[in-house]
């Protein structure tokens, strides 16, 4: 018995002898054949070695995965988990890069093998982990293995950065790009795919957002071509619906620009989700860019102007946003806004106000962090109308220049869009057309072949009428037609922008869009007035202050006016009277509405306005009670020598109550047995009071 065999026990014969199989990609395993069988022919060895075929198992579920990370290696797993069980008595693998390609996943199988006294057997021989001459040469063994997948991929990676360096790596093209039988990257020849993409560029240049793009192909049914890439169907070109995220990947892809670029992204060391994550280089990180190598669909400067845009529209850059892109709301600084105090961008809040959207512009995002109230708070009622006064005092546009402009570009895109709408029909067109001709082909005894062609003949028939009777339907751009009239109406609407902007049909988005083309950012401070500092795209400044709106209690203060006339109709009126008088005079509250007692009441309240009462009291005017004591007779008694002239009193409030003033003569007495009207006195009782209580003689 030679040296390898003595280290197989009796022990390690009453386990399990586990083979592991691996190829590093599904490519190997049908190119590489021969490598596979010598892994499976590892069975013989063992049955050499004592085992039973029954005790043999085969672990072969990771052919066709990569062994440099230990990720998604299920049969890997499962022999870790069977040696850390005793069941295993070796291990068998053709060599140690079979088994594992990193450090990590090696050592610790060797660290389980040892501790379960587990062997390890590959084609040079049986080892056992637990001595430390055999485990010092598996380990150098892995080590090599490692390094081995490192010197390999350093010199794959190294031959194609050398190519791409030269521009010459073949990349698979975008779509709009094809090579031609020389490998050049030339433009796609089929007329309708470079319309597509011409006019995705322009509608972006246009609208400025990728999903007003995604919105504009939908509203007109344009489609936009797909290259599959993989299958039995590869290379051949579709028409499916525009999305948002293909929009974004075309914006964002130099190669429209006619840039040769590599090495863009890259891939960290970690697993997100069980998806490898790649993060995007900065420009000056890149490893390959060769400006102006192939054709293009789009000039430089205007990627460069895409990107910037896009990073605008971006919602989740960065921590604080400056800017962000035109929205429905209704306040027309959002995403334009930046405090004055902290110097971050500030947020809008709407509420509702009489049915109607009400913005503020809040700095919070500090408040937020540190739970501690907002920085300032400004609200947003009056603020755009005096915002959008002084934009169109500030713009002077040439106008009849602005109108041919805009005119020739509207007639130009009605043009270009219709030319797609034909060459999108004549493709469905030639498509049933082929359709047609392969089911003319066909026997007439193969039904089955027939019924399928038969199916896709009338598929493609419904296709083209459905895309006929859509051409013929008048598209939303036909509105933009070229009659003298329409001419005439744009260039008035040209030439009076603020009729144009105070339009209620123009939407607000408009607006902020056309505001967004003139200024680059508003700082905002509110003290005792509201603060504006404009800054103007090129840089100038303009600088201006806006009082404060008012607030709920101020909108529905009463007029001053009309509190100091209630002030000085307290001294001679009730309440209800002046309620009155002020109707009468077609005065309101602060609330709009007319004067009653109840108002006139909390408005004395209000400004602490002394009553009529009080006013007659302060005078010293006598209650009933008063008086009819001062006179020593019954109150009823008092009230009559009232009616009778006798005693001067007025009606004080709205209750009826009354006031009498102190006679300066001789008080008037009862006589028993004769009636009033001969026992008046001659004082003169006469008032000119509206108030006065009128008794008949």
């Amino acid at each position: 018995m030679n040296e390898s065999n003595s280290k197989v026990m009796t022990d390690h014969l009453r386990r399990g002898a586990y083979l592991y199989v691996r190829q590093s990609s599904l490519h190997q395993v049908r190119e590489n054949q021969e490598s596979t069988a010598r892994q499976y022919a590892l069975k013989h060895r063992a049955q050499a070695l004592g085992w039973n075929s029954d005790q043999i198992v085969v672990i072969d579920e990771d052919l066709g995965i990569s062994a440099a990370k230990n990720v998604d290696r299920n049969g890997f797993q499962r022999l870790v988990a069977d040696v850390g069980l005793g069941r295993v008595g070796v291990v068998m693998g053709l060599e140690v890069s079979r088994l594992a390609r990193n450090s990590t996943d090696w050592h610790r199988l060797l660290e389980i093998c040892a501790l379960s006294q587990t062997l390890i057997l590959d084609e040079d021989g049986i080892y056992d982990p637990s001595h430390f001459n055999d485990r010092l040469l598996l380990g150098l063994k892995g080590t090599m293995s490692e390094a081995e997948l490192h010197v390999l991929r350093a010199r794959l990676i190294g031959g194609q950065l050398n190519k791409a360096r030269r521009g010459e790596l073949w990349m698979r093209p975008p779509i709009g790009f094809i090579y031609d039988p020389s490998q050049r990257l030339v433009l796609d020849p089929d007329e309708q795919i470079q319309r597509t993409i011409r006019l995705l560029f322009e509608t972006f240049q246009k609208s400025g957002s990728a999903l007003r793009v995604v919105r504009e192909f939908s509203t007109h049914n344009f489609l936009f071509p797909r290259r599959i890439s993989k299958g039995p169907r590869a290379r051949e070109i579709l028409f499916v619906p525009l999305e948002h995220s293909r929009v974004l990947n075309i914006l964002h892809n130099p190669r429209y620009a006619g840039a040769y670029v590599y090495g863009r992204t890259r891939q960290p060391k970690i697993r997100m989700a069980g998806q490898m994550r790649y993060r995007k280089l900065p420009r000056s990180e890149w490893k390959v860019f060769l400006p102006n190598v192939c054709p293009r669909y789009i000039s430089w400067e205007q990627f460069e102007a895409n990107q910037a845009k896009l990073l605008e529209n971006a919602h989740g850059y960065g921590h604080d946003r400056r800017r962000s892109p035109a929205r429905e709301g209704a306040a027309l600084l959002q995403g334009l806004v930046i405090c004055g105090v902290c110097g971050n961008r500030m947020t809008v809040r709407y509420y509702v106000r009489n049915g109607h959207p009400v913005p503020d512009y809040i700095c919070q995002s500090r408040g937020i962090q540190s739970a501690k109230p907002i920085c300032q708070c400004i609200p947003g009622t009056g603020l755009d109308e005096a915002f959008g006064k002084v934009v169109l005092e500030s713009v002077t546009p040439s106008s009849l220049e602005v109108a041919l402009e805009v005119f020739e570009e509207l007639k130009a895109r009605k043009t270009e869009m219709d030319r797609l709408r034909r060459a999108q029909l004549e493709r469905v067109r030639q498509e049933a057309e082929l359709a047609q001709h392969q089911y003319m082909l066909v026997r007439p005894e193969n039904r089955l072949v027939a019924d399928n062609l038969e199916r896709e003949w009338n598929q493609k028939l419904l296709a083209l009428r459905k895309l006929q009777e859509e051409y013929s339907k008048p598209s939303p751009s036909e509105k933009l037609d070229t009659t003298m009239e329409e001419k005439q109406h744009v260039l008035a609407l040209a030439s009076d922008l603020p009729k144009v902007w105070n339009d209620p049909r123009t939407p607000m988005r408009e607006r902020k869009r056309m505001l967004r083309l003139l200024i680059e950012d508003v700082t905002l401070i509110r003290t005792h007035v509201i603060q504006i500092q404009i800054r103007w795209k090129g840089g100038a400044m303009t600088s201006l202050e806006q009082p404060l709106p008012k607030t709920a209690a101020e909108l529905r203060r009463t007029p001053t006016m009309v509190v100091e006339l209630v002030r000085a109709l307290a001294t001679e009126q009730t309440d209800a009277r002046i309620a009155q008088t002020l109707n009468a005079r077609w005065l309101r509250s602060g609330t709009g509405k007319s004067f009653d007692s109840s108002v006139i009441k909390r408005i004395r309240f209000a400004y602490d306005i002394k009553s009529f009462a009080e006013c007659l009291r302060l005078a010293g005017w006598l209650t009933l009670t008063e008086i009819a004591g001062q006179l020593k007779v019954h109150p009823s008694t008092a009230k009559r020598f009232a009616k009778e002239r006798l005693l001067h009193a007025v009606c004080s409030n709205d209750k009826g109550e009354l006031l009498f003033k102190l006679p300066t003569g001789p008080l008037p007495r009862p006589q028993q047995g004769k009636r009033f009207h001969n026992r008046r006195h001659e004082a003169h009782f006469a008032t000119e009071n509206t108030n006065e209580v009128q008794y008949a003689t």
